[in-house]
């Protein structure tokens, strides 16, 4: 049997992802020189509170590979092959730290993926791999299915402010923006793995229409897009534009998350994304 291991990363709420027996591992935040396990010690609504205090920008460090070895030595014994779909590593170092702990537990099966991705697509890629486990599927051919999908995920997302990404150093080729947007609001996508700029409106509420047109423009029709919307602090215009484009786009209800800490960390208070994959 293959086991799926995720990580906060990919967004999915911790009930969500414990029913259906997904082992997650959490990212790491640190706070003004203390480190707290991500949505595990401290949630989202706790981490903009302390935002506001905090004398610092607060950072993150990739799960440290000794959260990793206890699941790698238990279904190792079990006799369980692994598969550990992963944020791209131009955003974060778990695959590196998934990695070594591979290296240090050598008797386990471990098939790490770099997803080229993070949050909605994320969690569509870790629910997909839990899926085709408890189909039977081997491990290569779950693999090699992820990696087809991610390479069909378009992302847009939108942020407050560019000073969390660019001083994360996150930003890409969207550097180019700083300093020279004034007033303007990017609309921000992911080009294999990094952050890049779309386009830029003059003000929030043009830039979310304009992501509006571009996911109607390009987003197939019915369940087969996979389509996710995500948040921080902004449940309600959340839920809107998931509602919207759910009219449009034939589907009953589009699924909403609450962005984790970690990504917090690096894009601010008040992104909101949308994450689709398009047809074959």
């Amino acid at each position: 049997m293959t086991k799926i291991i995720a990580d906060t990363t990919c967004g999915l709420p911790l009930d969500e992802l414990a029913d259906l027996g997904i082992d997650v591992i959490p990212q790491i935040i640190i706070f003004d020189g203390k480190a707290y396990k991500d949505d595990h010690e401290i949630d989202t609504p706790t981490f903009l509170s302390k935002l506001k205090s905090a004398k610092e920008l607060p950072k993150t460090a990739a799960p440290p590979p000794a959260l990793y070895e206890p699941l790698y030595r238990a279904y190792a014994e079990q006799g369980h092959s692994i598969i550990i779909p992963t944020p791209s590593t131009d955003l974060s170092g778990t695959f590196r730290s998934a990695q070594v702990s591979a290296e240090n537990v050598p008797e386990a099966d471990v098939h790490i993926l770099d997803t080229r991705t993070v949050a909605g697509g994320l969690g569509v890629l870790v629910k997909k791999a839990k899926m085709w486990a408890d189909q039977g599927k081997d491990p290569e051919t779950i693999l090699e299915d992820l990696r087809q999908l991610a390479k069909r995920e378009v992302v847009y997302f939108l942020v407050d402010t560019l000073e969390f990404l660019h001083k994360g150093g996150r930003i890409g080729n969207a550097s180019y923006l700083i300093g020279s947007l004034l007033q303007m609001k990017p609309i921000l996508g992911l080009d294999d793995g990094k952050v890049t700029a779309i386009e830029k409106q003059r003000t929030s509420a043009k830039a979310l229409n304009r992501i509006k047109e571009l996911v109607l423009s390009q987003c197939p029709k019915g369940e087969s897009s996979n389509i996710t919307v995500s948040h921080c602090g902004g449940q309600e215009r959340a839920e809107q534009l998931a509602k919207e484009l759910a009219e449009r786009l034939g589907l009953d209800a589009i699924p909403v998350y609450e962005v984790p800490p970690a990504i917090v960390v690096h894009g601010g208070p008040g992104i909101i994304e949308v994450s689709f994959f398009k047809a074959e």
